[in-house]
């Protein structure tokens, strides 16, 4: 009987440290329609975000990291709720969004810039935003309002024009034929962009179209790992799970594995 009885402890023992041993699953969100950093294309998740996110969970000790595209909006509502541990690439919003908290380390940065067809920017580097643009018609996606107070200022004064297209690849072809002089976006977003339609013949750079050239740079955002702030502990694992994140992410940036994904997507 006393065999019997040690026999069962040491397999009960055997089963709680295999418990111990096993990875915990975790869940990550991701924006589903944010080209080209995190996006859904052919049911494939894809974008910037999620190839460095997806060398850094391999590489995280003790996790098993699902990654799920979510809109972006419901995302946000998960984590505000407590019923999503994490959320990619939120901005750096602590009072808009006190529901987020911690955030990991900057994945990266996303600069927003200027970029003009050649001969605007030929004689001049024009590095003074926006003073350097009175009297040019600056292009820009409906709906967006990038560019800062100054800018929109002297739209308002009638110092510069702006002339809203659908997206990218409408305000490209406006720059190219020289409908517009510059346009603004996020500089990845540009280069992304341009890259797909050179491939498939959609822009012939001193062809049919001028070579555009980049001009000043307006503003600068980084995108970070979420963590919601509003679960009672549920995570219990958070802590660890933040440092781990962070000095991978760290370790991504520094030797300079970071660049050289975003290179990958726009080059």
């Amino acid at each position: 009987m006393k065999i019997y009885r040690l026999m069962i402890v040491t397999f009960v023992l055997i089963l709680s440290f295999d418990v111990l041993a096993a990875d915990i699953e975790v869940t990550v969100y991701a924006d589903e329609n944010y080209p080209p950093y995190s996006y859904v294309e052919d049911g494939e998740l894809k974008g910037i975000y999620n190839e460095i996110l997806k060398i850094t969970f391999a590489q995280m000790q003790g996790y098993q990291v699902n990654i799920v595209p979510v809109p972006w909006k419901r995302g946000l509502k998960l984590i505000e709720d407590g019923d999503a541990f994490a959320l990619y690439p939120p901005y750096f919003h602590v009072l808009k969004r006190p529901y987020i908290w911690p955030y990991s380390l900057p994945i990266l940065d996303e600069r927003v810039i200027v970029y003009c067809y050649s001969d605007i920017l030929n004689n001049s580097l024009r590095p003074k935003w926006p003073e350097d643009y009175y009297g040019l018609t600056i292009g820009i996606n409906a709906g967006f309002h990038l560019g800062g107070d100054k800018f929109w200022q002297a739209v308002k004064d009638k110092k510069i024009v702006v002339s809203e297209a659908k997206g990218n690849k409408e305000n490209l072809l406006k720059l190219g034929s020289k409908r517009i002089d510059c346009y603004i976006n996020d500089r990845i977003s540009i280069l992304w962009q341009l890259k797909q339609m050179k491939t498939k013949g959609e822009y012939d750079e001193g062809g049919k179209q001028s070579r555009l050239l980049e001009g000043a740079t307006i503003s600068i955002e980084q995108g970070f790992l979420g963590f919601t702030n509003t679960d009672n502990n549920y995570f219990y694992y958070k802590d660890d799970f933040k440092k781990q994140f962070d000095i991978i992410i760290y370790n991504m940036r520094r030797t300079g594995q970071t660049q050289k994904i975003i290179n990958d997507f726009v080059n």
